[in-house]
């Protein structure tokens, strides 16, 4: 993902420049010339679950881009003033409709190079029955071998499979980190 940089200052709208700040940083950030406001970019956190039933996970169809019709598990970007773990229920209400019981922390993901960690949990289904809301095509139940897996629309969620569903075989859940370099 190309990153467009800063142009103007949020703080006044002046237009800023790229320069090592005067307190000793070493990175190079978007400073203002008028109100010396520092203006630093750091990544987007995702965050979702692993929605499961018995010996199946739910996954969403998506119906927003990108990746429009291919599935994934339900998660989205963190928003202000709430934590990874509310995030990630809203988002599986929001995507899936689903009943559920949150559980703990079970992948987190760095991919730096557009600029996100994405942060599943795994969360026990309480019903088989979904509301989808309008990002969602379908909300389905899958066993490990019906999983569309050339149809999975993001690495992270592949990823999270993968060790899910190895995890569930050796009846131990660990949480788990991973680089998508």
């Amino acid at each position: 993902m190309l990153r467009v940089p800063i142009q103007h200052c949020r703080q006044c709208g002046t237009k800023v420049v790229y320069r090592l700040p005067d307190d000793g940083d070493t990175k190079e950030r978007a400073i203002c010339p008028n109100c010396n406001t520092v203006h630093y970019e750091n990544p987007l956190n995702v965050v979702g679950t692993v929605p499961h039933w018995g010996d199946k996970v739910l996954l969403c169809k998506r119906n927003i881009e990108p990746r429009w019709g291919k599935w994934t598990l339900p998660a989205g970007f963190l928003e202000l003033n709430e934590t990874t773990a509310e995030g990630a229920a809203r988002e599986t209400d929001e995507e899936a409709g689903a009943q559920f019981r949150l559980q703990e922390l079970f992948t987190l993901l760095n991919v730096p190079r557009v600029g996100q960690v994405h942060l599943f949990y795994r969360a026990e289904l309480l019903s088989d029955q979904f509301q989808p809301g309008t990002e969602t095509i379908e909300a389905r139940l899958f066993a490990e071998h019906e999983i569309p897996w050339d149809e999975i629309a993001f690495r992270t969620v592949k990823e999270t499979l993968e060790r899910y569903f190895s995890d569930r075989r050796s009846g131990v859940f660990n949480i788990h980190t991973v680089d998508i370099l």
